[in-house]
């Protein structure tokens, strides 16, 4: 009977063990994640090795507005991804870096900018990005510890 009650244990703590990865698994894909800064692009609002909260619905729901810091996959290297300022959204007109004319935002898509306008590869050198590759919203800064704070009041 002893073998019987550890069998019954075991399963019982493999079932909740599971649950809640089923529930972290869902809270990182569908909620919200942490995420790791790198490079220079977005200093001086953020600095390499910075860790970020961001969301997942507002993208989700297409409720972003000029301003968010987003997470998205680069539109020239899919395996990497960027974290840029929203300057423009569909039908709003920018200013692209080549060549230098303004152009209009298309259905579908947002212009991304880093903060470091004088090292960041962004939309003036690839045009407006779609939708689509938008990840999430960066919520606040929450490493280091000294720097914490909330990153949606722009």
């Amino acid at each position: 009977m002893t073998f019987i009650k550890f069998i019954g244990k075991t399963i019982g703590v493999t079932g909740y063990v599971l649950q809640y990865a089923c529930l972290t698994h869902c809270t990182f894909e569908y909620v919200g994640d942490f995420v790791m800064c790198s490079g220079p692009s977005m200093e001086p609002t953020l600095e390499s090795n910075n860790i970020l909260f961001t969301e997942h619905i507002t993208p989700r729901l297409q409720r972003l507005k000029r301003g968010d810091i987003i997470i998205a996959k680069s539109p020239v290297n899919p395996k990497q991804n960027i974290c840029k300022r929203i300057i423009g959204l569909p039908g709003d007109k920018v200013r692209g870096h080549f060549p230098k004319r303004s152009q209009i935002v298309p259905h579908g898509h947002v212009w991304l900018e880093g903060d470091n306008s004088s090292n960041s590869a962004d939309s003036r050198g690839y045009g407006p990005v779609p939708q689509g590759l938008i990840r999430s919203r960066v919520v606040c800064r929450v490493w280091p510890l000294n720097k914490m704070c909330s990153l949606t009041e722009y």
